[in-house]
């Protein structure tokens, strides 16, 4: 049914949008504060206690190792968490269930700081759950919309950003303050509250909730198409196309939905490359900044706190993007399509590890460079967050059909954990003396800069012939 003039223009946010809004920063303030301490305190608690300079390149890489193969995980998981709200429970139950899971794992990491095996144990819990819940989180914000307010979508996922780096800003800045007068158990712990928080928030707003319901296991779905359309690419079609014969068993809806994750695939394959860089300002760039000089305005930061910039320069700049930047583009005849910035994301990230990377260089002349420097490499990375992880936020959801939201955002978030995997295999290989063990310092930077060039020159050539289609939803189920 098509909507009325009164609804089209809508200019009011759904009433459920706060509530998801605000589990979402309290959920994010427990993984990013997690995530905030963990790589100097796994190199200082459990791979070099003894402040050993001879340990110091092995420790820091069994550190990186860990901290990436978490984020591994956390990013795997909702590939799982997308197919059962998806096709069997609903994004609302999973959403609530799985914060439950989440608050237990937060409670073994906090009572497990003297013992790696069960501290490990801890971080499976919470990137279990993390995982579990990260695919539906954002669908969910989106199946709040329809035709009447759809116009309204961009902002609001700019707003869902805004609510992830609030909850990383204040994480940030408090833990590693409290880590270091009150000790690991108070820091891990507190996450563990906040989740608790998340969790209540969430269920507060249940009865304003648009509920897409699950689908089920539907005999067309996209394994099984995709997997038909393999066959016939290699098989005898008469002189058909491979479409073409796969629609001769399956509708043209559900081909459709299946050339729609293509598409999306096809630009999600160049975001590996972008959060194999991204992710190592939790990891790698704090455990630079240890070597720093961290002196601003006659107050010495903790190393753990410089971090804090990438949040609090995505709070800034995302309205100054959303508002101002972009509509600006689009009145001189530039407009910043999702393609586009996903580019300029990628340029733009590019450029933050070149200034990385000669920070570095002095370090291992030892120098004792100003931390400023690596504060600007952080406002870069925070303008290419933007530019490819909020376009990707919406694009999974705009260009998937209904069936396939939760799944989508979980395809995209596999990118970052494949990017991931890769960066704890280097830091693997290095901690073990193996091929990449020359690769460090400084050469560990140029080294990752070298493959994004690699991957930027491969997405221009790709991007402008990918095709756009939008799927908005257009009705409610409650």
């Amino acid at each position: 049914m098509e909507p009325t003039k009164t609804e089209t223009k809508k200019s009011l946010l759904p009433k459920s949008v706060p509530f998801i809004i605000g589990n979402e920063a309290a959920e994010r303030f427990s993984f990013y504060a997690i995530r905030a301490i963990m790589p100097t305190f796994l190199v200082a608690q459990f791979f070099n206690p003894s402040g050993n300079p001879a340990l110091a390149t092995i420790a820091e890489a069994k550190s990186n190792e860990l901290n990436h193969l978490f984020v591994v995980f956390a990013y795997f998981m909702p590939l799982i968490g997308g197919l059962a709200a998806d096709w069997f429970f609903g994004k609302y139950k999973v959403i609530l269930y799985i914060s439950i899971v989440y608050a237990i794992g937060n409670l073994v990491l906090a009572t497990s700081t003297h013992n790696l095996s069960m501290f490990t144990f801890g971080l499976i819990i919470i990137a279990i759950a993390a995982g579990g819940i990260k695919s539906c989180v954002s669908a969910n914000v989106g199946d709040q919309f329809d035709k009447s307010n759809q116009h309204l979508l961009d902002k609001v996922y700019g707003w869902f950003y805004f609510s992830i780096n609030s909850g990383s800003v204040v994480s940030t800045a408090l833990i590693p303050i409290i880590y270091n007068k009150y000790g690991p158990e108070w820091a891990f712990g507190i996450p563990g509250f906040l989740m608790c928080i998340a969790t209540i928030i969430f269920w507060l707003g249940r009865k304003k909730y648009v509920r897409v319901p699950p689908t089920g296991i539907k005999k067309e779905n996209f394994v099984s198409i995709l997997f038909y359309a393999l066959i016939k690419l290699f098989s005898n079609r008469n002189g058909k196309t491979v479409w073409q014969a796969v629609e001769e068993k399956f509708s043209p809806q559900s081909i459709d939905g299946i050339q729609a994750v293509l598409r999306v695939l096809a630009v999600f394959a160049f975001t590996p490359v972008f959060w194999a860089l991204w992710d190592q300002n939790l990891s790698e760039w704090v455990l630079q900044a240890k070597k720093l000089d961290r002196h601003i305005f006659g107050i010495q930061l903790l190393p753990e706190q410089i971090q804090t910039f990438n949040p609090l320069f995505l709070i800034s700049m995302i309205p100054v993007c959303t508002y101002g930047i972009f509509p600006l583009l689009k009145k001189i005849g530039l407009e910043a399509t999702p393609l586009r910035k996903i580019g300029a994301g990628l340029f733009l990230t590019g450029l933050s590890f070149i200034i990385i990377a000669l920070l570095q260089e002095h370090i291992d002349a030892g120098k004792t460079p100003f931390v400023g420097y690596q504060i600007i490499a952080y406002f870069i990375l925070a303008v290419a967050e933007i530019l490819v992880s909020v376009t990707c936020l919406e694009y999974a959801y705009t260009h998937s059909p209904a069936s396939m939201k939760s799944t989508m955002s979980a395809l995209y978030l596999l990118g970052i954990a494949a990017g991931n995997l890769f960066v704890a295999y280097i830091n693997g290989n290095i901690a073990a003396g193996g091929f990449f063990s020359k690769f460090t310092g400084a050469a560990y930077f140029w080294l990752f800069i070298k493959i994004l060039v690699a991957f930027f020159i491969v997405y221009i050539l790709v991007a402008r012939k990918i095709p756009e289609k939008s799927y908005i939803n257009d009705t409610k189920t409650s």
